[in-house]
């Protein structure tokens, strides 16, 4: 299956995609031009930064919890406006946020990588009850956060490495014992990026260089997979009236000018109806 042009706003750095479940509203970030996108019935939205943002999580219908390079805030999606709600390796100028997501029992995880992508740079935390903790250390690029539908682990990549981690959780959410390989590239020399379960507890991962979505199965088998014209593959999500779209998004970041001018979509966001049907993102308890 190809995906098909869903928002032709090109990014430079392209993540984060969340639907909305209440606002039934996707929403995505342009990590490295600053900026969050949307799109509602009367066309497109985009809200402007003064530092990098990279991935969100819902809190009720007019407000999200955003990662910034420095900080997780709440925004007011009706005022435009932030409030501070944690500092995220802010005193680590070299140091920016990078793929996050929700999980079952409110909390957010979010990872972080060097600017340049240093080796070892970055970690992965989880912001719960208020208090952020780190989680993983010593990751180079944090990357295919995502959840189990039956709470039973994390999913995470440090996309160098191009091995998918199964991280065990207890009841209340927290890393309950040592990760383990649950999908591996490495034959394949394919580089996984952002990922998103199914309602059938399947991971679907972006690919990226690849220009596709792939789907795997709890034991790391490859089921199927949906190209789309970005080379650089960077997140999917489920959303739609029935949680039955895939979105995707896309980097020009790494393209050459030529590159970009024969494939001008690059960058851009795609949507695959009817492959899988997703779950509701939880939402995020303050």
């Amino acid at each position: 299956m190809i995906a098909a042009l869903y928002d032709d706003r090109p990014c430079a750095l392209g993540e984060g995609p969340l639907w909305h479940p209440e606002r039934q509203q996707l929403f995505w970030f342009d990590i490295t031009g600053q900026r969050m996108l949307s799109r509602d019935a009367d066309g497109p939205l985009e809200w402007a930064f003064d530092e990098m943002v990279s991935a969100a999580g819902w809190v009720d219908r007019n407000t999200l919890l955003i990662a910034s390079e420095t900080a997780l805030a709440t925004f007011d999606l009706i005022e435009g406006e932030s409030q501070f709600l944690a500092p995220l390796e802010a005193d680590s100028p070299a140091t920016r946020s990078n793929d996050g997501r929700a999980d079952p029992w409110g909390g957010f995880w979010i990872g972080t990588m060097g600017k340049a992508a240093e080796p070892g740079a970055g970690a992965i935390y989880r912001f719960h009850d208020g208090a952020l903790r780190r989680v993983e250390p010593g990751i180079t690029i944090s990357n295919a956060i995502c959840f189990d539908r039956d709470r039973a682990c994390a999913y995470y990549t440090d996309t160098p490495t191009r091995q998918v981690m199964r991280l065990p959780v207890d009841a209340e959410g927290w890393p309950d014992g040592p990760a383990e390989v649950a999908v591996d590239l490495r034959a394949e020399g394919l580089n996984p990026d952002g990922a998103v379960t199914d309602k059938e507890g399947n991971l679907w991962i972006a690919q990226w260089g690849a220009s596709r979505v792939a789907c795997y199965s709890p034991e790391g088998a490859l089921l199927r997979a949906v190209d789309c014209a970005g080379q650089h593959a960077s997140c999917p999500a489920f959303g739609g009236a029935g949680l039955d779209q895939l979105f995707v998004t896309t980097a020009r970041e790494g393209l050459r000018a030529e590159e970009i001018a024969e494939a001008p979509e690059n960058g851009c966001v795609f949507t695959a109806h009817g492959v899988a049907q997703g779950h509701p993102e939880p939402r995020v308890i303050l």
